[in-house]
């Protein structure tokens, strides 16, 4: 068996009322970012298993996805190798009214990418140096920059791990690269080291999340966001519903010309 940490985790009714509550002021931050034709970019970083894609999950369920999305990269093409850096992330930041959530971000460089040797020492230490750069332009720019990084102790990462190989609808969670993280568990952390003291700036600042208990993490994290941005509770214009719509009169064709999908629910 795998170690579990004894310490207690927030009671499922108090985490889903609170983020019910948490949900409904991040519907109205969408709606001032949209109308104050605001640009919001928060970056989700962290160890493998730490939460992050739940937190994700939580913060953009209810939001309306033609003003925010989530950014998760894949590995970059021949092309994008050629690139300054930076660029295939430029190309995805946010216009006036939208929010955009990376799902990892550039910062796979001071990561995966600097601990199994996918990019060179040089490439690694111009990254380091030019970063804060690129982040001072886009808060001097206007944009609302934000960054989390989740932090997991080792034998819950790899108890979460054991999970997602047991569990079908998870298993596209766990990759090689997963397997690494648990095994370099040291290197991973002297690179998050050197990264904080590189890019833990004062125009964009990390806040560390404590994720040993998910549902406390996802709270945590959208409370301080909300913090950290200075939206207001805009005026919602109401739409009037009529109480009732009149019968229509229009000819329809029988429902047997139409073939609809088999009634499964019948049989539950």
């Amino acid at each position: 068996m795998i170690d579990v940490s004894d310490e207690p985790r927030l009671a499922a009714p108090t985490y889903r009322a609170e983020l019910l509550r948490l949900q409904t002021e991040l519907a109205k931050l969408q709606e001032w970012v949209r109308r104050e034709r605001q640009r919001v970019v928060v970056v989700f970083e962290g160890r493998d298993a730490a939460g992050k894609g739940g937190a994700i999950k939580r913060v953009i369920e209810h939001l309306n996805p033609r003003g925010a999305r989530i950014e998760a990269l894949s590995v970059p093409d021949e092309r994008e190798r050629t690139q300054w850096y930076f660029q295939r992330y430029v190309e995805r930041l946010p216009a006036a009214g939208e929010i955009v959530l990376f799902d990892r971000s550039w910062y796979n460089r001071a990561g995966v990418e600097r601990v199994l040797g996918f990019c060179n020492e040089q490439e690694y230490r111009r990254f380091l140096w030019q970063c804060p750069v690129f982040e001072r332009l886009l808060v001097d720019d206007g944009v609302l920059l934000r960054k989390y990084w989740f932090s997991v102790s080792r034998a819950e990462q790899l108890r979460r791990l054991h999970r997602r190989a047991q569990d079908p609808l998870r298993r596209w969670k766990l990759s090689q690269v997963d397997v690494e993280s648990a095994l370099r568990w040291d290197d991973y952390s002297v690179a998050r080291d050197e990264m904080l003291a590189a890019t833990d700036t004062d125009e964009a600042p990390w806040f560390l999340v404590d994720s040993e208990d998910k549902r406390s993490a996802r709270i945590n994290m959208i409370a301080h966001l909300l913090s950290a941005l200075p939206y207001s509770d805009l005026d919602v214009p109401r739409i009037a519903l009529p109480r009732q719509v009149a019968a229509s009169r229009q000819h329809r064709p029988p429902r047997e010309r139409f073939q609809y999908v088999p009634d499964h629910a019948a049989t539950l």
